[in-house]
């Protein structure tokens, strides 16, 4: 994962985190911010990729724009994040915590539990991530949310 070689999945990185006893964000700070962090204009120019699924690690579909990086004291993550579309098996998983989830452009399926959602622009869905879960870009286009997860430590 150091050298760019294994791309992980967000709730493998959740686990890590869980295990070492330290906040998701550690992995994803750059220099430690005291104050407010501001995000100008869209989104930062850094980007992090997260494969979509815990068995694919040299793919991904997810492009991670933090709003959050070098917060040390943060307790959530927010993030704009690019969902291209992808055809294939949509393999559930599950990590402690909350994420909400508000679709600014595209519709994208959410698939938590039993149960499918197709949230569109200007809808949101709020959930535990406990439950096994997964979304993705749907209608063969590309999809950009704003993502906010909690993941205790």
């Amino acid at each position: 994962m150091e050298n760019g070689e294994v791309i992980p999945s967000l709730t493998t990185l959740t686990k890590m985190a869980r295990a070492l006893g330290v906040r998701l964000g550690t992995f994803l700070d750059d220099t430690p911010q005291l104050g407010p962090v501001v995000t100008r204009a869209g989104k930062p120019t850094n980007a992090l990729y997260f494969s979509g699924r815990e068995d694919v690690t040299n793919a991904t579909n997810l492009e991670y724009h933090s709003l959050g990086a070098g917060k040390i004291d943060r307790n959530i993550d927010p993030f704009i994040i690019d969902i291209e579309y992808e055809e294939g098996e949509n393999e559930l998983s599950s990590h402690e915590g909350e994420e909400f989830i508000y679709v600014l452009e595209g519709e994208i399926e959410v698939i938590y539990g039993k149960d499918t959602f197709v949230i569109g622009k200007g809808d949101s869905i709020f959930y535990d991530s406990v439950v096994p879960h997964h979304l993705h870009a749907t209608g063969e286009k590309a999809s950009k949310i704003l993502a906010v997860l909690y993941t205790p430590y």
